[in-house]
Formats: C-alpha cells, sequence, structure tokens
C-alpha cells in the first residue's frame, strides 16, 4: 500500500492543523461510548439528513424521473465517495475525511441540476444582488438549515468539523487544473466569493475536488447513450480519441480505472495531486466532447425552458404573501385558499427559522433549537433569501408537484 501521504493525513498524530480541522463552530453533544471518530460522526450526521435524502430525487445532468437507470445527485455523490475512498487508502490519507466530505458534497445544488443552479443564481442576482453557486450553497445547508434531533429530542443544527464543511465549498472540480495543493492557513468559509477561487484546507479536500471530476465524465456519456441525446456514431468518435491516448474503449469503469491509478502513481507532496500529461489531456478530450454533444445539445433546450418556468414560478407566487413580521399570519390566511402544497409546506418550513414570538406553533417553538437565521423577518431581503432557501432544497419531483398546484382550477 502507497503511503507517501501518510505524515500529512488529517488524523490525530498529524503535526499540522488537525484541531483546526476537527474544531466545530459550536458545542456538540456527546456520548461517552461512541464509536465514530469526529470525521466518522459527521459522515453520519450528513447521512441521517433530510437533504442527503432528497439528492435520489435531484437531477445530476439529464432530468428523467421515469428512468431508473439515469444517474441522480445520489448515485453522483456515491462514486464520487468510492473513488476518493480508493484514491485516500491509496495514498495514505484519512478516508473517513474523504467519505464525510464526498457524502456532503452536493447538498447544495438546486432542483433540475445546473440548470436549476443557473435560474436561482440569476433570482438572487435581481433580488439580492448576491451571488448563488451550489458549493456556496452547500456551506449554507450543512451550517445553517439542516437540522439534526439531538439525544434529547430537540432539532439542531449539524455543526459539522472545519475540514468536512471546508471540503464541501471548496469541492468545484470545473476548473482545469493540475497540480492541486492544500492551502496553508484557515480561513473564514464565508468569506469565500467565488466558485473554485480557493483551494481546499487539507489533502482529503483535495483527493475529494479531483474525484468529482473523474466520476462524472464516463457515467455522463453512458445516461445520454440511454436517452438518446447521443448516437452509436458519436462513440465511435470518442473512441478514436481515446485510442490517441492508449486506450481500447472508454466508459465508466475504464476512466475510472485509468484515472485513479494514474493519479496516484504520479500524485506527490511536493507535485501535489496530479495526473500524468497524458491523462490530463485523456480528461480534457472527454470534457470537450461531452460539453460539444451533451451539455451543449439542442435536444435538452426544452428542459432548460421548463425549468425555468417552474422554479420563476414558484419563485413569484411565494413573493406573494409577504407582510414583514405579519408574514407567517399572512400564510395561514392563504394556506385553504392555495391550490397544492406549496403554502402549506412553505409556512412550515420557514417558522423553523425565525424568532419564536413571531410563531403560533407550539410544538416547533419546544424542539427546535436551531440557530433563527430568518429572525423577525421584518426585512423583505431576509425574507427573498428564505424562498431561494426553500427551492433549493427541493427536488424535482416536489418542484413540479408543487408547480402543478400553481396551475390547477
Amino acid at each position: 500500500m502507497n503511503k507517501k501521504f501518510y505524515d500529512v493525513a488529517m488524523n490525530d498524530n498529524s503535526k499540522c492543523k488537525w484541531k483546526e480541522a476537527i474544531c466545530r463552530e459550536g458545542e456538540l453533544y456527546s456520548r461517552e461510548n461512541d464509536l465514530r471518530s469526529e470525521f466518522g460522526r459527521d459522515y453520519t450526521r450528513i447521512l441521517h439528513s433530510l437533504a442527503y435524502r432528497r439528492l435520489k430525487h435531484k437531477t445530476q445532468v439529464f432530468f428523467n424521473t421515469q428512468n431508473d437507470h439515469i444517474c441522480t445527485r445520489m448515485e453522483h455523490v456515491a462514486h464520487v465517495e468510492s473513488i476518493s475512498y480508493t484514491i485516500s487508502k491509496a495514498l495514505g490519507l484519512n478516508s473517513e475525511l474523504t467519505k464525510a466530505i464526498s457524502i456532503g458534497h452536493d447538498l447544495g445544488h438546486a432542483p433540475f441540476g445546473h440548470q436549476g443552479e443557473q435560474v436561482l443564481k440569476q433570482l438572487s442576482k435581481e433580488s439580492l444582488n448576491n451571488k448563488f453557486w451550489h458549493e456556496k450553497n452547500g456551506l449554507r445547508v450543512v451550517d445553517k438549515l439542516e437540522l439534526l434531533q439531538d439525544n434529547k429530542g430537540n432539532f439542531i443544527n449539524l455543526n459539522l468539523t472545519y475540514a468536512v464543511r471546508d471540503g464541501i465549498i471548496c469541492h468545484c472540480g470545473e476548473v482545469d487544473e493540475n497540480g492541486i495543493f492544500p492551502r496553508s492557513n484557515k480561513i473564514d468559509l464565508n468569506q469565500i466569493n467565488n466558485s473554485g477561487e480557493i483551494q481546499p484546507f487539507t489533502w482529503e479536500g483535495c483527493v475529494v475536488k479531483v474525484s468529482d471530476k473523474i466520476a462524472y465524465l464516463g457515467r455522463d456519456i453512458e445516461d445520454a447513450l440511454l436517452l438518446n441525446i447521443i448516437k452509436q456514431k458519436d462513440l465511435e468518435e470518442l473512441y478514436n480519441l481515446g485510442k490517441i491516448h492508449g486506450q481500447v474503449t472508454v466508459n465508466t469503469s475504464v476512466i475510472i480505472h485509468e484515472l485513479m491509478n494514474d493519479l496516484v502513481k504520479n500524485s506527490s507532496i511536493n507535485d501535489g495531486i496530479c495526473f500524468s500529461e497524458d491523462k490530463l489531456k485523456f480528461i480534457n478530450t472527454i470534457k470537450q466532447f461531452n460539453y460539444e454533444k451533451i451539455y451543449n445539445n439542442k435536444k435538452l433546450n426544452y428542459y432548460k425552458k421548463y425549468a425555468e418556468l417552474v422554479i420563476n414560478s414558484i419563485f413569484e407566487e411565494l413573493m406573494k404573501y409577504y407582510d414583514a413580521e405579519n408574514t407567517i399570519l399572512n400564510l395561514s390566511k392563504y394556506i385553504n385558499e392555495s391550490q397544492g402544497i406549496l403554502v402549506k409546506d412553505f409556512k412550515y418550513w420557514l417558522e423553523k427559522y425565525c424568532d419564536t414570538y413571531i410563531l403560533e406553533n407550539d410544538n416547533i417553538k419546544s424542539i427546535y433549537k436551531n440557530e433563527k437565521i430568518y429572525e423577525k423577518l421584518d426585512s423583505k431581503y431576509i425574507y427573498i433569501e428564505s424562498v431561494i432557501d426553500f427551492i433549493s432544497g427541493m427536488t424535482d419531483s416536489y418542484a413540479i408537484k408543487c408547480f402543478e398546484g400553481l396551475i390547477k382550477f
């Protein structure tokens, strides 16, 4: 087993960063007989969260709720977890940390995949003069929005370790780069302003970042073929491109195997987490093929318009009910009159994050001990944030259900 990164792995005998990596924003309850490490605990806190469960009904690249064989966001997360685990074990890094980052890295994705993200990005820019990007939203989800019951039955924030939170917001694998090194300093993660501008704090975070790219390259091709986005003749073109780089065929298992082995062979503390030049060219060849043949395919245009219609309609509807501190009461008035489930569910969801004195529900007052990020709702800016938060957490199927409720007569 290759252990060349063992001395810089994020574990309790690490000479640096360990205390910073495992620190939490607040105190998390403990058990005397807990068998898990700090990162193992983060892993299960994410695993048990509602945000993680919803990934099974969120689009990865292709929206197709009726096809069981099309990759969902949850399946993609499992692929990243598997790849990063294999690489981290081979390099002598902390695989529990890579597993925890991997399982949480895409919690910030909107419904309808990257198209949904583009819609929320535009809404956030127009309404808040703010940036929406899924890595940043992922940090918001695990820090502010997602809740779990503690050992007393109260709902509290996840309160993850710094290293896992950092890995989530710094996981962007879209930037074409080779030789990734972790940054040396701990920073305020909420001050990161752009996707991909900051490298992760740990070597394990760097591994997840690269694993994210390895995971989607081949699977997107297979899904596109299943949905007739591309044809067999397109694959022949890809195979010919692959042969230039010594590949007999190009599919998910080949891509993952070749890239993992190349990464483990070429990565070092001096050179960073990196591929050989040949494999980097191979990656860029596949990415170029995917963008030309798949992501920018005209067949996806109607889907993009549909996603935009659904999300904008939900946003427009929820904006009708703002009435400063009386918003909760105002939503209650319209629950019976509104079509579908949108208003009722939004009111219940909103109540969990508001100051208790403006609430009607005594049960929520007693067991929800989380941070009250929307305060009294006396600011329209904060209300818009709450609407975008609510929409970003939706699954594709739930967003569609809410939209269909809006158009019923």
